[in-house]
């Protein structure tokens, strides 16, 4: 027999500060009632008997906890949404609930990647009916978007960075020889540094220009650093 998976919705007013409280709830009223995006919500969800199922951090034993429809002392209730029905038996509903609560250890919680709404999702996918509404967790999947997108520029300028400086020494290493070659002689020992190296009006003009350029990444800093080789044969 088809049984009713009904989701239950709340405003996550659990702030000591009632002044958090009261801005939660305008988030709320403005992003979700008025312009339809979303807010800050905690979900769970019901399916046989009168209890609904979520997931809550805790340091100790799993996450998943349940309490009366609607009950949920934390919060403040909002609204319920039917999702559809689910064939499982309820003995296959507790299968799945056991499974989830190994799965889900109450340390394992994360506001932006691994919240309630995240559980629940998971949950109706394994009660074979539709997710949660887009609009339930959109601002935590906003969120782990900025974050991800954040810690890809930082990575790629990290390697940006390490490619331009091997870069830079190859380049420094190939062009100080040939201005060496060209211009240090017995006649003008004055143009060398006295070491072999390149002149120190060289030097000064190459530094000058590295810290003004930038340079195009490769697809690997490896690549830069194994040009010197073949740069190497290049020296006259």
């Amino acid at each position: 027999m088809m049984r009713e998976v009904v989701l239950h919705v709340y405003d996550v007013t659990n702030s000591d500060s009632e002044k958090t409280n009261n801005t939660i709830l305008q988030i709320n009223r403005i992003f979700k009632d008025r312009i339809g995006l979303g807010g800050i919500f905690h979900s769970a969800i019901q399916v046989y008997g009168d209890e609904e199922w979520s997931f809550g951090f805790c340091e100790n034993g799993p996450g998943v906890f349940s309490c009366p429809p609607g009950k949920n002392p934390m919060y403040t209730y909002r609204e319920s949404l039917v999702l559809g029905e689910t064939n499982c038996s309820l003995f296959k509903v507790k299968q799945i609930l056991r499974e989830l609560s190994r799965d889900w250890p109450g340390d394992s919680y994360d506001l932006l990647s691994r919240n309630c709404n995240h559980f629940c999702d998971v949950f109706c996918e394994k009660l074979d009916v539709p997710k949660l509404p887009a609009w339930v967790n959109r601002f935590a999947n906003a969120g782990d978007t900025a974050m991800v997108v954040a810690g890809n520029t930082a990575f790629r300028l990290k390697k940006a960075k390490e490619e331009i400086i091997c870069a830079s020494k190859v380049a420094y290493k190939f062009l100080s020889s040939k201005v060496s070659n060209s211009q240090t002689s017995p006649e003008n020992p004055s143009n060398s540094d006295g070491n072999g190296g390149p002149p120190a009006t060289f030097q000064a003009r190459w530094l000058k220009s590295i810290s003004s350029l930038g340079a195009r990444p490769s697809t690997s800093s490896s690549e830069a650093c194994d040009d010197a080789h073949s740069v190497e044969s290049l020296k006259p």
